[in-house]
């Protein structure tokens, strides 16, 4: 069944690709082509051009001229919540379809991570975000006598969403939902890797007829494009996923340009700390690998620094190579396979020259540390699972972010030294430990320099808690209460009654 539904969406793939303004369907101008590969097979998947400048620009007229004429915000706040479920209901009607397309294009495992990892999330987080739409309240200030004193919270107006190539159409969704919930129009930019599951969900929601005219639109672009979002003086707020790097540059287009509001999930190194009183050690070990490799291990959030209390060490590590050694690369269509090829050439080349960096730094490679040739994997970008001990801080593999399945295990001889090895980075992202021992739980949640913390299972995650980091992991937070302000504007109204 997977294969035949894979041949039906590589059919689908073949139609002309176009992108989306005023909820209608236009050809790119721009003359750049560029050839979408399956990164299993290194098969074409299809091709499209890229959008041009002038195209980005008519898609930021016609998203203003959305905002201004209150396409959305004029409707009675019960109906834009429908809008919003409806929007969610699509992907769970086109479940299968889109799962495909993301495995198709990204090279994860199609039915234990594109369809019941992603896709729920996917669909679910419109309904969260249709329930704040009347829960969203300003403030009654306190003030002296004869005055009054109030806020509201604003949208933006014209939002641009830049969305990655790792989870493509998850985090369009947990960007899309919370931008449209407060009351803005979007222009969203799909990463040029992965833009067909985004496409096929907006193809299917203007068959339904679900979005007002110029409440949503998508161009199709590269990083070129995203430049040109990030100067663009039309774009009110940008909200960005991707690598610290880039993060960077979209800061000083801000300060270039309208000094646009800007929301940036970025990069990670975490840590993920591993005490000898953990109760369940085995487990533990499990979830360390699990939260690692899963797809693929092209996860900001993975756990890449894993610290382990030293009179464990060496069960740890017998337990992980065996893991490493057991885990089966292949056909992500086959749900046989237990890990997907990386997403394409340029990341695959990125990652092997990070494994052999650190091998040329004097790491220890204990597991992997190679291509999976095996079979017909030699056509993909297949990474066996890595994994380097006798590392130290100094090596590039400890402190830079690598994207892939390369995992450094370091061994900590008391709770100071796991702490000062656990923040001895540039991100913060995520960081997470296993003990049984509730002082040192509330001593280690306060001292660790991430924006989540996970104690005794790495890796919990609900809309309604706020996903962000500190440190050079970025600005601001999605989900939760928080991601409100990331799209909305405080306003202070102020009104004298004493004269």
């Amino acid at each position: 069944m997977n294969q035949s539904l894979k041949e039906q969406m590589l059919q689908w793939a073949k139609s002309p690709k176009r992108y989306f303004c005023g909820n209608e369907w236009h050809t790119p101008t721009s003359g750049r082509e560029f050839l979408l590969s399956n990164p299993a097979d290194q098969t074409e998947v299809t091709r499209f051009d890229f959008c041009s400048n002038e195209d980005i620009d008519h898609c930021v007229e016609q998203a203003r001229q959305a905002y201004k004429s209150k396409v959305f915000t004029q409707l009675p706040m019960r109906q834009r919540a429908k809008i919003l479920r409806d929007l969610g209901q699509v992907i769970r009607d086109h479940a299968p379809q889109l799962a495909a397309l993301e495995t198709l294009c990204n090279g994860k495992l199609y039915r234990a991570e594109s369809l019941l990892d992603d896709m729920p999330d996917s669909a679910d987080v419109f309904d969260y975000y249709a329930g704040w739409i009347d829960k969203s309240y300003g403030e009654l200030v306190p003030t002296n006598p004869g005055t009054f004193n109030y806020t509201v919270n604003e949208p933006y107006g014209v939002c641009a969403l830049i969305v990655p190539w790792n989870f493509p159409l998850l985090l369009a969704c947990w960007k899309l939902a919370c931008a449209l919930a407060t009351g803005n129009t979007v222009i969203i930019k799909p990463s040029e890797y992965t833009p067909l599951s985004l496409i096929y969900f907006l193809e299917k929601s203007t068959e339904k007829g679900i979005l007002p005219v110029g409440l949503v639109q998508m161009i199709l672009g590269d990083a070129q494009a995203g430049d040109y979002l990030a100067h663009h003086s039309g774009i009110d707020k940008l909200s960005f996923t991707g690598s610290t790097a880039t993060g960077k540059k979209i800061v000083q287009a801000s300060a270039l340009s309208n000094l646009k509001g800007l929301s940036l999930e970025l990069g990670g190194k975490s840590p993920n700390i591993i005490f000898a009183d953990c109760l369940h050690l085995d487990k533990a070990i499990d979830r360390a690998f699990t939260a690692m490799f899963s797809h693929k291990a092209e996860k900001c959030t993975g756990p890449s620094r894993l610290l382990v209390e030293a009179s464990i060490y060496e069960r740890v590590l017998e337990r992980l190579r065996t893991l490493s050694e057991a885990q089966r690369c292949g056909d992500p269509f086959d749900n046989a396979s237990m890990q997907g090829p990386q997403c394409y050439q340029g990341h695959f080349d990125r990652v092997m020259s990070y494994i052999k960096s650190g091998i040329a730094e004097g790491a220890n490679l204990v597991a992997g540390g190679k291509a999976d040739t095996e079979g017909l994997n030699e056509l993909g970008f297949y990474i066996r699972p890595t994994i380097f001990t006798g590392v130290n801080s100094s090596m590039r593999i400890v402190q830079e972010e690598i994207f892939g399945p390369v995992l450094t295990v370091q061994a900590f001889a008391d709770e100071d030294e796991a702490l000062a090895m656990a923040n001895d980075s540039a991100y913060g992202l995520a960081a997470g430990f296993y003990t049984s021992d509730m002082a040192r739980a509330h001593r280690l949640a306060c001292a660790l320099e991430a924006g989540m913390i996970f104690i005794n299972h790495y890796g919990m995650y609900e809309f309604s808690s706020p996903f962000g980091g500190v440190k050079q992991s970025g600005w601001g937070s999605e989900m939760g209460q928080q991601s409100l302000r990331e799209f909305t504007k405080c306003k202070s109204i102020w009104y004298n009654f004493s004269q």
